[in-house]
């Protein structure tokens, strides 16, 4: 049969069934054959053959057909079952019975009148045979269980002589055929691209059966999926062997194998569309923890009398404990995570992955249920081959809007690795530039790439990653006690937010902007007590910035004075950038002005604006007056960025982006608790460290300079128009501002700058120094032992699964797959209920 002459008799099946008057007899077996019939017809041509209309046409006037369609073709994949599917027309039947299924299916979930059609009993001969028969969806979950691990058709076949030769299917040991060596199975099968390509298309109908979730609003998203839950069950006899073979495919993957140049480009890798499918199914089958318990109970599941099953995917994957198995997982997840990365000296010559999202949930969720395995990899420095590629993507993600739920899922990993005192320890490993960042060169450590991108993060990200703020904080407090050498670059950072974030208007213009001072004030405050001897840098840029921790300390509480700070937002007043000279480099990198004339939607309350700014002059004095008498080096350094960086992109005019829900609050997803428990009786502590309390009161500081952070090289700050009723009815009082701004945790830094500043200052007299090389070795030999208050304890805030975080993970994780398959486009055009699509 011509193939032309194919595609048209199968368009003419596809038209009679909406024109028919009457339904179509279901024993008409010769004009249903027409569907998978002796014919080779291609997914691409069956999307196109199939349009949207006529579906849904068929649904709504003759849903008979369609239910007769469905039934039949799950029928013709069960009998191809029962015969072993051994011969080729057999084969290409069942291809062409999937291609059919996964394109009709999501409009059978969309419309919520069908929802239990697949569930209900088959149509039968007699009550008594319906009965006792088994729902559609289980015999075509089923049948495509037992294909998966069909010989000759999707794994190599073992062939025996003599009355064995042929294994049936329906009794066949899958254990034997796991598609990959890894986790629990040594052998390596024989590669083999048409058997690559038909495991792909029947994970893409598994795949698509499992969306039905995303026919569902965001509130009923959390009931249990009957397709997820029969696949990871034990009724799913081959629950064992599909997982270990997912798991290993993608984890044994390597896209650049012996490395030849623009191999990619010469032959077909049939090997990356299975990967990227395994994947998917992978992070949709471990997201359904349908226990209730979370992650902490899953290594200990108990069957019981229930009517809904545990997750096996979660139990196996809670139960690795083999370190050459986390080691096998670890490096395939960071060779794939690295990817992208990888520079070499011939323009795309290497093969690039772009499933580096699905990866990132995937590893939260091994990290999530499997806390041994999350431990393995604190313990050693790879952790920082999977931070390195979280951090790539968070800069480069940053200025667009498309990718915001990549910016969230890069934080909360970054969250949960930091509630980790290992993490803070790796981070002191020194930074070598393989990657291209556009950030300013430095020679430091992983910490000082960790706090430089997020200062580009919040100075020049979109206003959408403003709920971020207190995530990106929060990680920086966690890690900030065991932090030992921080360069210039990176203490200049740190600075140039707290100056920002303690504008006085700003700290006055929503309830919860002082919290982001509280978290820097913390930042300082764990480094100083716990890591001064290597932080010279730091400690002369506090010292250079003092003005910024005496205007904290003298913030007007009246109702006078918080009115004058709060008239400065009038106007979109610029507080204090006197044309810094050091602005312009950093506008060449990237960054953007954000000025008072921005949409409604920016900034609404909290950080008004950021524009990145070179490092500031390095004055020890207060102010600009003639008593200056250090001069910063460094004060005309021009931010180069990395060779081979690129400036953040915004996406693409039509890009395609799914909505995801809010993002929990802070307080929902951490809980508190001491680093070492001995040093707290209780997890509950102030915001003003305990040991501020035995010191009395500092001694008194020299009176503030201004009121506002005003000097040569400051950030620019614009604030951002009030919008919204509620915006307007909310005024700061002076009980408010007094109720936290006497818990300020400035008494660290206060004893500091009394005891150092006259030091530094009569050695620059005496010596005449100009150079910040002399005064940074000083500060280097200094101590502060027995001068600063007592240490304070230090606090923990590690992450706390939720309900909420749950619920955002799911949206994700189907916003990315919905837009992830385009070839075919599975879900395009259907009328999904758990996130909107948009156009950026």
């Amino acid at each position: 049969m011509g193939n032309t002459d194919t595609k048209l008799n199968f368009r003419k099946a596809i038209v009679q069934l909406t024109r028919n008057s009457q339904p179509i007899d279901a024993n008409d077996d010769a004009f249903w054959e027409q569907f998978w019939f002796e014919h080779n017809t291609p997914v691409q041509d069956v999307f196109a053959l199939v349009p949207a209309n006529e579906i849904r046409k068929v649904r709504d006037v003759m849903p008979t057909n369609l239910a007769t369609l469905c039934y039949k073709a799950t029928e013709r994949m069960v009998r191809a079952v029962d015969n072993s599917c051994r011969t080729q027309g057999e084969q290409q039947t069942v291809l062409n019975c999937v291609r059919l299924l996964t394109r009709i299916l999501p409009y059978v979930f969309e419309d919520v009148q069908w929802k239990d059609f697949f569930w209900s009993s088959l149509p039968s001969g007699s009550e008594k045979e319906e009965a006792g028969s088994v729902p559609l969806a289980q015999s075509l979950l089923n049948a495509i269980c037992d294909l998966l691990f069909c010989p000759d058709f999707t794994v190599v076949g073992y062939r025996k002589s003599g009355p064995e030769k042929a294994e049936e299917l329906n009794s066949i040991d899958s254990c034997e055929y796991i598609w990959e060596a890894g986790v629990g199975f040594a052998q390596s099968p024989p590669r083999n691209g048409s058997m690559d390509s038909r495991r792909t298309e029947l994970l893409k109908l598994l795949l698509t059966c499992f969306s039905e979730t995303m026919y569902r609003p965001p509130t009923a998203s959390d009931e249990p999926n009957r397709w997820i839950v029969h696949f990871t069950s034990a009724d799913n006899r081959h629950a064992l062997p599909l997982f270990t073979s997912l798991l290993n495919t993608v984890c044994a993957y390597d896209p650049v194998g012996i490395g030849v140049p623009y191999n990619h480009l010469l032959f077909t890798d049939t090997l990356e569309p299975l990967v990227e499918v395994c994947l998917q199914i992978l992070i949709v089958t471990l997201d359904h923890d349908i226990t209730s318990n979370g992650p902490a109970q899953s290594s200990a599941y108990i069957h019981d009398d229930s009517t809904i099953a545990d997750n096996l995917f979660i139990n196996y994957l809670s139960r690795i404990h083999r370190d050459d198995d986390f080691q096998f997982i670890l490096k395939g997840v960071t060779r794939l995570l690295n990817n992208p990365l990888v520079q070499s000296y011939l323009p795309n010559s290497t093969k690039r992955l772009h499933c580096h999202q699905e990866l990132l949930v995937f590893f939260w969720k091994i990290c999530d249920y499997n806390k041994k395995f999350l431990y393995f990899v604190l313990k050693s420095c790879d952790v920082l081959d999977i931070l390195v590629p979280i951090l790539y993507h968070l800069n480069d993600s940053r200025a667009d809007q498309s990718r915001v739920g990549l910016m969230h899922i890069g934080v909360f990993i970054l969250l949960l690795l930091s509630g980790e005192r290992n993490f803070g320890v790796r981070l002191n490993k020194p930074y070598t530039a393989t990657v291209p960042m556009d950030i300013p060169v430095f020679t430091g450590t992983h910490a000082d790439l960790l706090i430089t991108v997020f200062h580009k993060i919040i100075a020049t990200g979109h206003q959408r990653l403003q709920p971020l703020f207190d995530c990106l904080l929060t990680i920086l407090v966690n890690v900030s006690p065991y932090l030992k050498t921080l360069s210039m670059v990176a203490s200049i950072k740190l600075l140039h937010l707290l100056e920002a974030f303690s504008t006085p208007w700003f700290l006055y213009s929503a309830p919860s902007n002082h919290h982001l001072v509280f978290f820097l004030l913390e930042i300082f405050n764990n480094i100083i007590q716990y890591q001064f001897d290597g932080n010279s840098n730091l400690v002369y840029t506090i010292i250079r910035k003092r003005q910024v921790f005496h205007a904290l300390a003298n913030l007007p509480t009246d109702a006078a004075g918080i009115a004058r700070c709060l008239s400065n937002r009038k106007g979109g007043a610029s507080v204090a950038g006197g044309g810094s000279r050091h602005s312009s480099s950093s506008q060449a990198a990237g960054s953007r002005s954000v000025s008072g004339h921005d949409d409604a939607t920016d900034y609404q309350q909290r950080k008004a604006a950021l524009t990145a700014s070179g490092p500031q002059s390095g004055v020890v004095a207060g102010d600009d007056s003639e008593e200056d008498t250090i001069t910063d080096a460094r004060s005309d350094i021009v931010e180069e960025s990395m060779e081979g960086s690129r400036p953040a992109q915004e996406a693409e005019p039509g890009t395609l982006q799914a909505t995801l829900l809010d993002t929990p609050n802070l307080a929902q997803i951490t809980e508190r608790e001491s680093a070492h428990p001995s040093d707290l009786a209780k997890p509950e502590v102030n915001d003003t460290p305990k040991s501020g309390a035995a010191t009395g009161s500092p001694t008194k500081t020299p009176s503030p300079l201004k009121h506002s952070v005003a000097q040569r090289g400051s950030i620019r700050v614009t604030p951002a128009p009030s919008h919204g009723p509620q915006v307007k009815q909310w005024q700061p009082s002076p009980e408010w501002v007094q109720s936290w701004r006497s818990k300020l945790p400035l008494q660290t830094i206060m004893r500091l700058l009394q005891v150092l500043v006259p030091q530094v200052e009569k050695i620059c007299i005496d010596k005449g120094l100009t150079d910040e090389s002399e005064i940074l070795k000083f500060l280097q030999h200094g101590t502060l032992v027995g001068l600063l208050p007592v240490p304070h304890p230090i606090l923990i805030r590690k992450y706390q699964a939720n309900g909420g975080t749950t619920a955002w993970f799911r949206t994700y994780m189907w916003g990315v797959i919905y837009l992830r398959n385009v070839d075919p486009a599975v879900w395009y055009d259907t009328e999904v209920k758990l996130f909107e699509i948009q156009r950026v």
